[in-house]
């Protein structure tokens, strides 16, 4: 039996034999088969996986991956086989988006800020403030 890559959504995807972090080889029937499976591999959904044996037994967790790169090969029987290269995050890509989140934060504040510094300004316009 196959292992099978369980993505945060809960939803499912086949391993082929010989499968590891680095080389998450994935057998498609077709083309959009292999897309819609690429398509899954999302930042969310990769944030946390499991894998499980061909008996339904978790032998791995993991969290915060990314997909670094994949590679496919059309098959003879025109199925097409993919290797999805996925991999952790690294200290200085989660740093990245620790800045970008403070960076959005500060955004929405100096906004508010400057919302706030008009609607003082309308009302001492309009002798509101004593």
């Amino acid at each position: 039996m196959k292992n099978i890559l369980v993505l945060k959504d809960g939803s499912e995807i086949g391993l082929e034999t010989g499968a590891s972090l680095p080389d998450m080889k994935v057998l498609s029937d077709t083309k959009q088969d292999m897309v819609s499976v690429w398509d899954r591999l999302t930042e969310n959904n990769l944030s946390e996986v499991q894998i499980k044996d061909g008996d339904g037994l978790i032998v791995a967790t993991y969290q915060n991956l990314i997909l670094d790169s994949e590679t496919s090969t059309l098959n003879k029987d025109r199925t097409v086989l993919t290797s999805f290269k996925l991999r952790g995050k690294t200290e200085v890509e989660f740093l990245m988006e620790m800045v970008e989140s403070l960076e959005n934060r500060q955004e929405v504040q100096d906004g508010a800020i400057t919302d706030l510094g008009a609607a003082v300004s309308r009302l001492a316009e309009e002798g509101g403030l004593a």
